[in-house]
């Protein structure tokens, strides 16, 4: 079944520093489109979600969002060294102001930089994380996709089974509403039998009867619904495929209606549109 380019997908992982979350939006588009929004540690990796992507997807706009939060309690200690040179700084400033006297509280130096020093993440170990959790969203969105995929060719292949049904109540028709036609037209003709000869008649009764001839469009029109319904049994992403075959669905029934010469074709005709156009309202979401 062919996939939908409409989906959302979230994924993240705890790791001792923080937590990793991807979170990727998919809607319609002719090509591959992606933005990625990523902090600026990992900008250097957006060729490498890139590549990766394209082993997914072939079509879609794509909204890539990579977070990730720090571990806020991630220390290693207190620098001592910085502390006490921090403290002496202070005693020598205080003894130029006489007169006054301010204490420091712990509080006050732990905030000094680089009193407090923080775990240092490493860059390889970030970026590992971001790619397998990257490639874990990247998976859930094609579950997605896929899933919203199969919705949409079950309500295609319900429009396509009324097309099919369309069709054949034009065929069973079409014998009688010839024969009705041609008997107008002789009906008509009488009135002129004397100055017509029969051979002109006929002549004139073949040239109509070709005129309002729908066999051929109906047999392209069956033709068009088993290549679309083969193509809905494909696994490879068929959405242009699809939209072309609807031009050619919409072409056969726009002549069908151009060559109609009954109430009851050109309702046919009609419906025929209608679904066509319910369709195409849907392969425009398929891969």
């Amino acid at each position: 079944m062919p996939r939908s380019m409409t989906a959302f997908a979230s994924a993240s992982a705890e790791y001792p520093w923080g937590t990793v979350t991807w979170e990727l939006r998919s809607i319609n588009h002719r090509f591959l489109e992606a933005t990625f929004r990523l902090p600026e540690t990992l900008r250097h990796l957006e060729t490498n979600y890139r590549e990766q992507l394209r082993q997914f997807a072939q079509r879609g706009k794509l909204d890539c969002t990579l977070r990730i939060d720090f571990d806020l309690g991630r220390t290693v200690g207190i620098n001592l060294d910085i502390a006490r040179r921090y403290l002496a700084t202070c005693e020598e400033i205080q003894q130029l102001m006489p007169g006054s006297s301010t204490a420091l509280s712990p509080i006050d130096v732990l905030k000094a930089p680089g009193v407090m020093q923080e775990e240092k993440i490493d860059t390889e170990s970030l970026k590992i994380a971001s790619l397998s959790v990257y490639d874990t969203a990247l998976g859930l969105l094609i579950d997605a996709r896929t899933r919203e995929g199969d919705r949409l060719s079950r309500f295609i292949c319900d429009r396509l089974g009324k097309i099919k049904r369309e069709v054949a109540n034009i065929r069973s028709v079409l014998p009688q509403l010839m024969a009705q036609q041609e008997q107008k037209i002789r009906d008509k003709l009488e009135q002129f039998a004397a100055v017509l000869d029969d051979e002109r008649i006929e002549q004139e009764l073949v040239y109509l009867a070709n005129k309002s001839d729908v066999d051929e469009e109906l047999d392209r029109l069956e033709t068009h619904i088993e290549e679309f319904n083969h193509a809905l049994d494909s696994t490879s992403p068929v959405g242009r495929r699809l939209d072309f075959l609807l031009q050619e669905l919409n072409r056969e029934a726009n002549t069908l209606s151009s060559k109609s010469q009954a109430a009851t074709t050109t309702h046919s005709a009609v419906e025929l549109k209608v679904l066509i156009e319910q369709i195409r309202e849907q392969v425009q979401n398929l891969e």
